[in-house]
């Protein structure tokens, strides 16, 4: 059973102030999604389904088409807009606001019934990411609540472009998630890598941590799961204009509960992502440097 790959492309890239996600960034003209794509491909992922917005419908399928990538691997378009909720549920006046990444996954229900992986549509994993993921998703069949991530080395994944903040992982000796713990004004020091605390006190964090970086592999029973949940989370804060359902909210929750595993699939991959305009220079000069490698 080949696993699916859904890629979350419905933010705006406000910050960036545009549609980063078709923003050109590669040597050819490629979008960072070109390369996770052609990734996913080699990585044996039998199927792409995107969560896009209806205004940009028309742009986002004139570039992202079978074809583009030699018909290796077919598409499917899923919509995330506020008012997609569960029955009873209405958007509150005055929200904006999108309902996070796990309602982004809820629209792609209809659409896939295989184990699946999650990236956003403007982050770079690296090949080997996509390899430990498609291998891993392959041995799954019909499992339930044997969910996966891929951890990165907190050294791989640094902005050089000032502080990040990661999620840093505790590991059973199985290999499974335990907890995960935000750390924010993660930087590079003359003492190493270091972290700030609200207090502004400084903590060193070692180089071979391992961090998420939200690339997650579902069984398809997590789609039901998580859509009781976010009934849970909407009659709790869904009156609220800037409330969000993360992923790391379910996966924590499910966790705790004992209704799903998640192991931890360990990458050598460097991890790189464009927030800001500022990014942008150092992406299209790493993307420059695979492909003088032979790698793209």
């Amino acid at each position: 059973m080949k696993p699916t790959l859904l890629v979350l492309a419905a933010g705006m890239g406000s910050r960036y102030g545009g549609l980063k996600q078709l923003d050109n960034v590669g040597p050819n003209g490629e979008t960072i999604m070109d390369y996770s794509i052609q990734d996913a491909i080699r990585a044996g992922f039998g199927k792409v389904v995107f969560v896009i917005r209806h205004s940009f419908e028309n742009e986002f399928r004139q570039i992202f088409t079978p074809e583009r990538f030699g018909n290796k691997i077919q598409m499917e378009y899923v919509f995330q807009e506020l008012d997609k909720l569960p029955e009873g549920f209405t958007v509150p006046e005055g929200r904006e606001k999108p309902w996070g990444t796990n309602h982004a996954i809820l629209m792609a229900k209809d659409a896939i019934h295989e184990p699946f992986a999650i990236i956003n549509a403007d982050d770079f994993y690296g090949r080997n990411a996509f390899e430990v993921m498609g291998a891993h998703l392959q041995t799954l069949g019909d499992a339930q609540g044997r969910y996966c991530m891929v951890g990165y080395r907190l050294e791989n994944t640094l902005s050089e472009n000032g502080s990040v903040s990661r999620g840093v992982c505790n590991i059973d000796a199985a290999g499974n998630l335990v907890s995960m713990t935000e750390r924010t004004a993660i930087s590079r020091t003359p003492n190493g890598i270091e972290y700030k605390e609200s207090d502004g006190s400084m903590h060193p964090l070692p180089a071979d941590a391992i961090v998420s970086m939200n690339l997650f592999g579902f069984t398809p029973d997590y789609f039901a799961k998580s859509e009781k949940l976010f009934v849970e989370f909407l009659k709790k804060s869904g009156h609220e204009l800037k409330s969000e359902y993360y992923i790391p909210f379910a996966v924590n929750t499910f966790i705790n509960e004992g209704s799903a595993t998640m192991q931890v699939l360990q990458t050598t991959a460097r991890w790189f992502g464009v927030t800001y305009k500022e990014d942008r220079p150092m992406v299209v000069q790493r993307l420059k440097e695979l492909h003088e490698q032979g790698i793209y």
